[in-house]
């Protein structure tokens, strides 16, 4: 690859914690009547931005990352509404693209969409990116997933992707769905933990992969610069213990998105105490819950 301007320095300039407590767009009385954008697009940084989908599009509002390296970007998932008409993510993208080159020049650049888990709202806009040049679409499931990230060899190691420069190392985080993969980016401090932690409801598919994840997750954490803590949902309003109804479209009074390391502790110790006992356990920032 070529490129036009000087590799930016993804390393030593890693950048400082920012606050995330930002006013997300968060739906409205009448879905109808919303006039938020299908999309909204927070700059953490130059080279790092959060995306969230419009809750009066899909209840579900996910979270979705868009990571700038020398040589590629990553995209993390692909959010829950399969049409452009509703849910533009590949304009949106492309959008955020040209104007990451237009001021950093660059020749034959990439992109890398990959996934959090295959629940549906996180991989519904992959079709979007079906064709585009440059593009490669990591399939969701585990039989995909898993042989990318070298984790059907080896389900506790650490995978690397390199965008150029700017390192993901990549955790198989199972428990919430089999084909969970937590995210650490270098340059931000973001640990990206999809379902698996988030402020919200944390349902668990599988009890003892899911316990287990919560201890790796506290080691892989403590061994790493983690400035925020990152799922793909907010469930939870800001008073403790306290969620909004399943299928809401609109959250006036959110929790916020970022997380701690300290809440990987609190997961730790939530599943130690539970050890798989069944029904629904409510702390402070999230809940605990069987499969749906």
């Amino acid at each position: 690859m070529s490129t036009g301007s000087q590799p930016i320095d993804f390393t030593s300039g890693v950048v400082e914690s920012r606050p995330l407590d930002l006013r997300w767009i968060h739906g409205s009385p009448s879905a109808k009547h919303n006039s938020d954008p299908d999309i909204q697009v927070h700059a953490y940084d130059e080279h790092s931005y959060v995306l969230r989908q419009n809750k009066s599009v899909h209840y579900e509002a996910p979270f979705l990352f868009l990571l700038f390296g020398n040589e590629r970007a990553m995209l993390l998932d692909t959010g829950a509404t399969e049409s452009p008409e509703w849910f533009p993510l590949r304009q949106v993208v492309d959008a955020l693209v040209d104007d990451w080159l237009a001021r950093n020049p660059r020749q034959d650049y990439a992109l890398l969409v990959l996934h959090s888990h295959a629940h549906g709202d996180h991989v519904a806009g992959d079709a979007q990116f079906a064709g585009r040049p440059g593009t490669v679409v990591v399939p969701a499931d585990r039989a995909g997933a898993w042989p990318f990230f070298g984790f059907d060899g080896d389900p506790e190691g650490v995978a690397r992707i390199d965008l150029g420069g700017r390192a993901v190392e990549c955790l198989a985080t199972p428990g919430h769905h089999e084909s969970a993969v937590t995210y650490h980016d270098a340059y931000t401090g973001w640990l990206l933990t999809g379902d698996t932690l988030y402020p919200g409801r944390l349902y668990v598919d599988d009890w003892s992969a899911f316990a287990r994840t919560a201890e790796l997750l506290v080691d892989f954490a403590a061994a790493r610069r983690v400035t925020h803590v990152l799922g793909c949902h907010i469930e939870m309003t800001r008073e403790p213990g306290v969620d909004y109804p399943v299928r809401t479209t609109f959250q006036p009074d959110e929790a916020p998105l970022p997380l701690t390391t300290d809440h990987l502790w609190e997961l730790r110790a939530a599943t130690r105490e539970l050890n798989g006992r069944s029904g629904r356990h409510a702390y402070r920032d999230f809940i605990i819950c069987p499969d749906q």
